[in-house]
């Protein structure tokens, strides 16, 4: 039944008969349920503020995106939703017309975001709404976009690996054969230099060949990093005893840890389970996690490594005493070329990342400027834990 039927209605209700009154009454009562189930029903939030920005009206799919009830906020403000739109002025305008075809041109959208109950992206669309004889009011439609945005964040990070990896192959290709053309010819040549009889003629070139090769070696990582970001392998998985793959990667460290004067402790339950995990590239992510670490720190620092886990994840914090990172890097430092280091690639932690991506696993960062840093590392259980609910029951 149309608003036009309602209208015609209320114009001839003085001519209409009881009985055929309450027939259109209740019919109109049931096409108003039905309208009702609808809104209800659809999963766009929608909500009716009045002239002054007070809430009217709202479905349930924006008291679920908002986290609120209707019947508590009715005849109130939201201003902590929609404080960047002015409701009473597009409210305002609804009433106007112009040569474009009315008030329905006037509209104002945003995106904001929300942390409460969780993490969400919503677009918020708002139009004035005028129909003749009724107060000026607004109609807000809610869209939840958290998907699609992550979706769009997701291709972005393709794209730039996807530069990566064509960089990397041009790198590799340009420098990988006169660079070992350098290495031969520089072990070449400190063979000669011992041969030198002056001795002080022969320390002189000797730390001189000794600078080029570490230099050369330098070069050569850079190329395997070029490489490992260019043809990421597909992990081998299979149940993994992390706290043994962790010292595993200290043993190999060792000596970089005691010439660094760096306190390292290890810290786990009893007996830990197993994550599904690549035991390789997982000592890969640990020894980098360890690397960044001890650069962070001068000589005497301490990494704490702390191993808990819960009904689906195991966690392996890697947690520093370091000059730790301001706010502002905490966002990039994921990306590749990215490096606060002097002599940095910017493609350890998004190696890392990755690594820990294709396990099905997260990463996650927290740091305080001059505190420290705390890097997670989240990895799929082998076995999901099932808890025993207890039988109460007499």
């Amino acid at each position: 039944m149309s608003f036009l039927f309602f209208d015609k209605l209320l114009s001839r209700l003085d001519k209409v008969d009881p009985a055929r009154l309450q027939t259109h009454m209740a019919r109109l009562r049931s096409e108003w349920k039905m309208q009702e189930t609808i809104l209800q029903s659809i999963q766009e939030g929608v909500m009716v503020f009045d002239g002054a920005g007070r809430l009217v009206s709202a479905n349930a799919a924006a008291e679920k995106l908002l986290s609120f009830k209707t019947e508590q906020l009715r005849g109130k403000t939201m201003t902590a939703f929609f404080d960047d739109f002015d409701l009473e002025a597009l409210a305002a305008s609804g009433g106007k017309d112009d040569a474009k075809g009315g008030a329905w041109h006037r509209m104002a959208s945003r995106e904001i975001e929300l942390t409460y109950p969780e993490r969400r992206i919503v677009s918020v669309y708002a139009v004035p709404m005028h129909c003749d004889g009724a107060e000026p009011s607004v109609l807000v439609i809610l869209r939840d976009v958290t998907a699609e945005r992550a979706r769009e964040a997701s291709a972005l990070e393709d794209e730039r690996q996807g530069a990566v990896k064509q960089l990397a192959a041009g790198v590799a290709h340009e420098i990988g054969n006169p660079l070992n053309a350098l290495n031969i010819h520089l072990q070449l040549l400190g063979r000669e230099v011992r041969s030198v009889e002056d001795e002080d003629t022969r320390k002189s070139l000797s730390e001189l060949v000794d600078v080029a090769r570490n230099e050369v070696s330098r070069l050569d990582g850079i190329i395997r990093q070029f490489l490992e970001a260019l043809r990421p392998s597909k992990p081998d998985l299979r149940p993994c005893d992390m706290v043994a793959l962790v010292g595993e990667t200290l043993g190999v460290m060792r000596v970089e840890i005691e010439n660094r004067r760096i306190a390292v402790s290890v810290s786990a339950p009893g007996s830990p389970p197993e994550a599904l995990a690549d035991p390789g590239q997982m000592k890969q992510v640990f020894f980098n996690l360890v690397k960044n670490a001890l650069e962070a720190m001068a000589d005497g620092g301490r990494l704490d490594i702390g191993v808990s886990y819960d009904d689906s994840f195991i966690r392996i914090d890697f947690r520093d005493n370091g000059k730790g990172m301001p706010e502002e890097e905490l966002g990039r430092i994921f990306e590749a070329y990215h490096t606060t280091k002097e002599h940095g690639t910017g493609l350890g932690l998004m190696i890392v990342q990755r690594i820990v991506r294709d396990h099905g696993g997260q990463i996650e960062v927290s740091s305080k400027e001059g505190e420290g840093a705390c890097f997670r590392v989240r990895l799929p259980l082998a076995r999901k834990r099932v808890r025993k609910i207890a039988d109460n029951r007499e």
